[in-house]
């Protein structure tokens, strides 16, 4: 969609890290849509208390993530790579979230994402909640929610694991991003426990992400893991079987969902319970995980439908990235998690007959925000006719933040 050059469009602004790939994409997507470039609010401004908008700036909220400065400002610690710290990076992230909507509040800017969203997306247990709460297929969770009990260390999982009667669950952190200080682990009687991993213990007792998957295979390991992770608050949920494609290798799916409309999907498939792709997970078929599933008589639709259902809950938020699990069989699915950043798909256009064909994530996004814009102005001029020549409907109050696709 490229806006019309009797008409500027909205100004748009983008609070991430400049020179970042993800900020790169989103002008890219600016740029091919013939507005003028967004303009780049950077993370250091907002956590040194520098940020600024303007009047009637249309404001992204990109991730903070991959600038080393950055994460030492959010998480407290030199080495990037380390994993603790995500408790008041979450503290630290959230409060700056809330600045940048104060700030642009205070000069008239719309954002387009939610601070409370946000805030949900990245705490594992209340998002649970809030998708079990509206209905949406989830993995059975002990700590879902925030009246449920705290995770101290390994004696408190393996007694969750007991109760629940998992002998296979996935112990997250809760406030963790890609797959960073996930444990799938592997129960099978006292003393037999074994975890498939990405973290690195070293021999001080600290923690690092790894890109190598690993296997603990003592319970002395695993719970050494878990007690280390646990202080910045802990997720378990319950590990479903997933379905499998050619070549034995598990599969999941990150969907896109951008207005309210699942735009963008990418088939993940892996030899380890990760499937993200910086593990080695590696891209799968989509048409063939969608012949899979009407063969097997479950509904792509459906499936569909189960990420925009989760989308749903999280209206003030234009794009979030939902992880669906589909079950052995391919016939039934849930919602692994929903990621407010998970629109990192270069490359990837939309699917058929969603509104976004031939548009990546990022254009899909600048699209939607246009085709608002256009709708509020038809609004203004229809406001603004005399009575007697307004339409019928002219009156309806337009109040949606972002129009959905067609």
């Amino acid at each position: 969609m490229s806006w019309s050059a009797s008409n500027a469009g909205p100004a748009l602004a983008v609070v991430g890290n400049p020179g970042n790939r993800r900020v790169a994409l989103f002008q890219d997507a600016v740029r091919a849509a013939g507005l003028p470039q967004a303009r780049t609010v950077s993370w250091r401004q907002v956590l040194e208390g520098q940020v600024a908008f303007l009047p009637g700036e249309r404001v992204r909220i990109d991730s903070p993530g991959e600038d080393p400065e950055v994460e030492r400002l959010l998480r407290g610690v030199d080495d990037p790579t380390r994993v603790e710290g995500s408790a008041l990076w979450y503290t630290r992230f959230t409060a700056a979230v809330r600045d940048v909507a104060r700030t642009a509040a205070a000069a008239g800017a719309v954002l387009l994402d939610d601070p409370q969203d946000i805030a949900v997306l990245f705490d594992k247990r209340l998002c649970h909640a809030v998708l079990e709460t509206a209905e949406v297929p989830v993995p059975e969770s002990p700590t879902s929610g925030p009246a449920a009990p705290p995770v101290r260390g390994w004696e408190d999982v393996r007694r969750m694991l007991a109760d629940h009667r998992m002998p296979r669950a996935f112990v997250k952190l809760a406030h963790g991003s890609s797959a960073s200080g996930v444990l799938a682990v592997e129960t099978a009687g006292p003393g037999r426990v074994r975890a498939t991993t990405s973290v690195e213990r070293d021999g001080a007792g600290r923690l690092f992400n790894s890109l190598r998957v690993r296997r603990c295979t003592t319970e002395q390991e695993v719970g050494a893991v878990v007690d280390a992770l646990a202080p910045d608050g802990l997720h378990v949920e319950r590990w479903l079987p997933k379905a499998s494609v050619r070549g034995g290798r598990v599969a999941d799916l990150r969907v896109v969902v951008v207005a309210g409309r699942a735009t963008h999907a990418v088939v993940r498939t892996s030899r380890s319970p990760m499937t993200n792709l910086h593990l080695g997970g590696a891209r799968g078929d989509l048409d063939e995980v969608r012949a899979s599933v009407e063969e097997a008589g479950g509904s792509w639709d459906e499936a569909l439908a189960v990420c925009e259902r989760a989308a749903a809950c999280f209206p003030g938020t234009l794009c979030v990235g939902v992880d669906l699990l589909p079950a052995t069989g391919w016939r039934r699915f849930a919602v692994g998690e929903v990621n407010a950043f998970g629109d990192l798909l270069p490359r990837l256009t939309g699917l058929p007959g969603s509104g976004a064909e031939g548009m990546d994530t990022y254009a899909a996004q600048v699209a939607a925000v246009l085709r608002t814009e256009a709708a509020r102005q038809e609004q203004r001029a229809a406001d603004d006719r005399p009575l007697t020549k307004r339409k019928p409907g002219d009156d309806q109050v337009r109040n949606d933040r972002v129009i959905p696709l067609p």
